[in-house]
């Protein structure tokens, strides 16, 4: 089996002077790819230095294995002797899975994040493709074939070998990671369209949908696969939507129902049940909502759907706040209402517009209860922080102007002939001779 190898074979039953021929020009080949290469990777990514360029070249930079396939391939069709020299033959494979890994590689690095899972399937094409070529170059890929042709299943009347549902898988995967670049391409020129978010996510998400499904039915086709075996699957995957996944697919279908309806969007501020927070994303499943606090709570859309849910930014962003504090009834009301006012136009993220309005709530036991309301335009920031401000901006003014804030207070009277005079006691309290 050894013989048999394409490498082992290139190199027993050439001449030494023949392999000498193709060693130098390899070796030539690899000189210029790395010299060319590392001017190429300092052009295009701007590095300051050669040493930083020429590091960039052979560690994962496009540079060397595309100048040195283009190299290899003009030097064998520069005469009819080079392009039979088998040596040089072998060295386009090793060459082009190399250029196709770090291609790979540099698309999952700048389009996807680590959590699409586009990174780890990328690493998966490069393995296959690194194990076929070693298996090629060994000679055994054949075999192997052989092997997996021999193992086979019947779906109907199609016949499918282990080679074919290996080339299949193969064929899938690459497809799926060229769709999903094309479709990452394609969402990136949409998001900048002049359109409203809602209907952008849509179209995003049909999109992908679209891209998957044709690149998947392509690749099946490609393999030989008859694209009517999978009716079978296709009636067990609707009865099992019809059974058991009536809840995922209600989310689905409700996640596009919010997107297209646009009554929640993203950055709208809402309230689900208990919890309020700003929508953050709107998925084909969920909606994820963010508190003011950091939590982020996952919302099923079916659940958005059919409850009731509160929109506090469906046609104005602005939320109304109001608090309220005592003052004794010897102040002057007018005085206290305009000072009120004021004080709450002094923190910055109350709106000028519509002004915060200030008015006599209600007469209390111990002060007159003063409330006052007014808008913000950012609720996505919490309105704790704001509303502390306020107060504090409403005490130091009413500490300015001398007007009490009273505290509770508790006045106790004897019964006649009992003797002693009538006692205040503050923050009502008592003493020992209110007991007596």
């Amino acid at each position: 089996m050894l013989i048999e190898s394409p490498l082992l074979q290139a190199v027993a039953h050439a001449s030494p002077q023949t392999l000498r021929l193709q060693l130098g020009i390899l070796l030539g080949v690899v000189a210029v790819g790395a010299l060319l290469g590392t001017a190429l990777e300092k052009q295009v990514r701007k590095l300051p230095g050669w040493r930083q360029a020429f590091r960039a070249s052979a560690r994962h930079g496009l540079g060397f294995p595309f100048v040195a396939l283009l190299a290899l391939i003009l030097v064998r069709h520069a005469s009819p002797e080079l392009l039979r020299l088998p040596l040089l033959k072998l060295a386009l494979p090793v060459l082009a899975v190399l250029l196709l890994v770090r291609l790979a590689h540099s698309v999952s690095l700048h389009r996807f994040s680590a959590e699409s899972g586009v990174p780890y399937l990328v690493r998966a094409i490069s393995i296959g493709l690194w194990i076929t070529l070693a298996l090629h170059l060994a000679g055994v890929l054949p075999e192997i074939r052989e092997a997996l042709d021999a193992l086979s299943i019947t779906l109907g009347r199609e016949r499918l070998s282990g080679w074919t549902l290996l080339k299949g898988v193969a064929s899938i995967a690459v497809t799926l990671l060229l769709a999903l670049w094309v479709s990452s391409l394609l969402e990136s020129r949409l998001m900048r369209a002049p359109l409203d978010a809602s209907l952008r996510l849509v179209f995003t998400r049909l999109l992908r949908a679209v891209v998957l499904l044709v690149a998947v039915l392509a690749a099946l086709q490609m393999v030989g696969i008859d694209l009517t075996v999978l009716s079978v699957f296709g009636g067990a995957l609707g009865v099992g939507l019809g059974l058991g996944l009536q809840k995922i697919a209600a989310n689905y279908v409700s996640g596009f129902v919010i997107l297209l309806e646009r009554s929640l969007r993203v950055g709208d501020n809402v309230r689900v049940e208990a919890f309020q927070g700003q929508i953050i994303d709107i998925k084909t499943r969920y909606t994820l909502v963010r508190s003011p606090g950091g939590i982020d709570s996952i919302v099923p859309n079916d659940m958005l759907i059919g409850n009731r849910i509160e929109n506090l930014s469906y046609s104005d962003s602005s939320v109304w706040l109001s608090t309220t504090v005592g003052v004794s009834y010897d102040s002057d009301v007018e005085q206290v209402l305009a000072i009120v006012r004021d004080a709450t136009l002094t923190v910055p993220r109350v709106l000028r517009t519509p002004a915060p309005s200030a008015v006599l709530d209600s007469f209390g036991d111990s002060a007159l209860n003063i409330t006052v309301g007014f808008w913000i335009g950012d609720p996505e920031n919490g309105t704790l922080g704001v509303r502390g401000q306020v107060n504090l901006a409403i005490w130091r003014a009413l500490k300015a102007h001398g007007i009490d804030i009273p505290f509770p207070q508790r006045v106790l009277q004897w019964a006649p002939g009992q003797g002693g005079t009538a006692l205040s006691s503050p923050r009502g309290s008592t003493t020992a001779a209110d007991a007596g």
